[in-house]
């Protein structure tokens, strides 16, 4: 058996790169399978909350001819901030990162974003914004986590149609596209998960950002729940990134979105172009609608909608998409 390393999308602007991954221990048990179902995809689903993470590995990225070296953090997670040339390409440029093992290289490769200049950019939440996970039932969601695969789980109607029309905004080339973030308050445990869904789905390709790494079953039970700062931070920080995109946020109202929406319209007054809202219950919310009415006042466009029809109509009327 050997260590595994797992690589996530990374991302960068003309002064910096930034790419991460994790370090895990070795093990006999198999990763996440996607073809499994019911009980089996549950087995899969436990094992990958399972997990022992390698703290204070040592970890190398090979950028521009060198190897950077750097340790992981006490949860296995590494991240490389490194400076970068102004005049390098643009679009989904590859990386690899390598660990050693009995002086044996265990190296894998994936890819950052540097976005082609442009004046959009998109950040969405994934639960019940576009993945239709029941978060306003516990127990509905944890045992469809636990018992539909990644091939059973479903998009709401019309949403892919929405957000490759945003991706495309204001582009003339098919292979420019927008920056897209996805940032979920569900864990790096769910990272494979989530971009197969996407893949199979059809949805844009987008760099995530998730909650730390679990190590617990426990915290299945408890998965995208708790304290959502680290969302509220990561969005803050990508409009701090990447200063001078209109930036478009997408959510629910089945946890916190619009009040952390609205606070990030107040600190980033001219830097949010619109805010969308998917109504999860059979009313809107009410304290939903005073946070949203309040963004409005801000001179940023507010959708709350019930179906991705009516999003796609206001961003038709707002001139965001054609």
């Amino acid at each position: 058996m050997k260590p595994i390393l797992k690589l996530y999308r990374g991302y960068a602007n003309n002064q910096e790169l930034i790419v991460m991954g994790h370090v895990f221990k070795p093990t006999s048990k198999e990763d996440y399978d996607f073809q499994k179902k019911n009980f089996k995809n549950a087995t899969s689903v436990i094992r990958m909350f399972r997990i022992a993470t390698h703290s204070n590995a040592d970890v190398y990225l090979e950028y521009n001819g060198e190897k950077i070296h750097t340790k992981t953090l006490d949860d296995g997670y590494f991240k490389f901030c490194i400076p970068i040339e102004e005049n390098s390409n643009f679009g989904w440029i590859n990386y690899s990162v390598s660990i050693f093992y009995n002086e044996k290289e265990i190296k894998e490769t994936a890819n950052y974003i540097k976005p082609h200049e442009g004046n959009f950019g998109f950040i969405s939440d994934i639960d019940d914004t576009f993945l239709v996970s029941h978060t306003r039932n516990p127990l509905k969601k944890l045992y469809i986590l636990l018992f539909k695969n990644v091939f059973d789980r479903k998009v709401y109607e019309d949403v892919v149609t929405h957000y490759l029309a945003l991706s495309s905004a204001g582009r003339t080339s098919q292979t420019e596209q927008n920056a897209f973030f996805y940032v979920s308050s569900s864990e790096w445990n769910l990272y494979r998960f989530i971009i197969r869904f996407t893949e199979i789905n059809q949805l844009p390709k987008a760099v995530l950002l998730l909650k730390d790494i679990k190590t617990s079953l426990t915290d299945l039970f408890i998965t995208g729940r708790g304290d959502h700062n680290h969302k509220f931070e990561k969005i803050k920080h990508i409009l701090e990134f990447y200063p001078n995109l209109q930036y478009t946020l997408l959510g629910d109202d089945s946890q916190h979105d619009p009040y952390l929406y609205e606070d990030i319209c107040k600190i980033f007054p001219v830097n949010v172009k619109a805010v969308y809202i998917r109504q999860t219950g059979t009313s809107k919310k009410s304290k939903a609608e005073i946070a949203l009415k309040n963004i409005e006042s801000l001179n940023v466009e507010v959708c709350y909608f019930k179906n991705s029809a009516e999003a796609i109509a206001h961003s038709k009327k707002i001139g965001l998409i054609l």
